[in-house]
């Protein structure tokens, strides 16, 4: 008599099709993501702002020793200069690498965005300046420094405005702080939050 064949294990139910809608909406985070993409201003540069940072720290060294007012303004003055002309070479070189154009679409839009609150430091530099009340210049300084990033950063990368929003709130807190913590407060905003945000810009969205 012939042994009865040993009962199989029933097999698992085939995992049930992907839902049509499931498809759709992997598709529109798809294009939405490419659109905001295409939106955004991306050569914001990390590495570039880093050694802004640096050099903001090394700045503060030498404005905390200047003899008076007028050289320590000079001081940072220079170093404004310097980190302009850093942070333009290093915008165009990650555009060119990445291929974006900076003169049109995002790149302008972020320009258009950024300048407004420069053009106003400035000009409030030189009121200060002319009446000799320094004693806002740190302050002024991180606050429209942090306006110009975050007016510019809507047309960029999250992380951009979030670094505007720090320079502000530094800022802020600057404008009531004693005037000897000026180049502390100096060195924390344009040497450490550039240093930090660089970092961060780097490793999440390239060099």
């Amino acid at each position: 008599m012939t042994a009865p064949a040993p009962a199989r294990p029933p097999r698992p139910d085939p995992a049930p099709p992907t839902a049509l809608h499931e498809h759709a909406l992997d598709n529109l985070r798809f294009i939405r993501r490419a659109m905001e993409r295409a939106s955004a201003f991306t050569a914001v540069p990390g590495w570039g702002t880093v050694l802004v940072g640096f050099t903001a720290i090394v700045a503060a060294v030498i404005a905390s020793r200047a003899p008076g007012r007028a050289e320590w303004v000079t001081a940072w003055l220079v170093e404004a200069a310097l980190a302009l002309a850093i942070a333009v070479l290093a915008i165009v070189r990650k555009a060119r690498r990445a291929q974006v154009a900076l003169l049109s679409g995002p790149g302008l839009k972020f320009a258009c965005g950024f300048a407004p609150p420069m053009i106003a430091g400035g000009l409030l530099t030189l009121a200060l300046w002319r009446v000799e009340d320094f004693a806002l210049l740190a302050g002024s300084w991180l606050l429209l420094y942090g306006a110009a990033v975050v007016t510019g950063g809507a047309f960029s990368v999250r992380i951009v405005p979030v670094m505007g929003l720090s320079f502000m709130a530094l800022g802020a807190a600057a404008l009531f702080a004693p005037a000897s913590l000026g180049d502390l407060l100096l060195a924390l905003g344009f040497g450490g939050l550039h240093i930090l945000f660089g970092v961060l810009i780097a490793r999440r969205y390239g060099g």
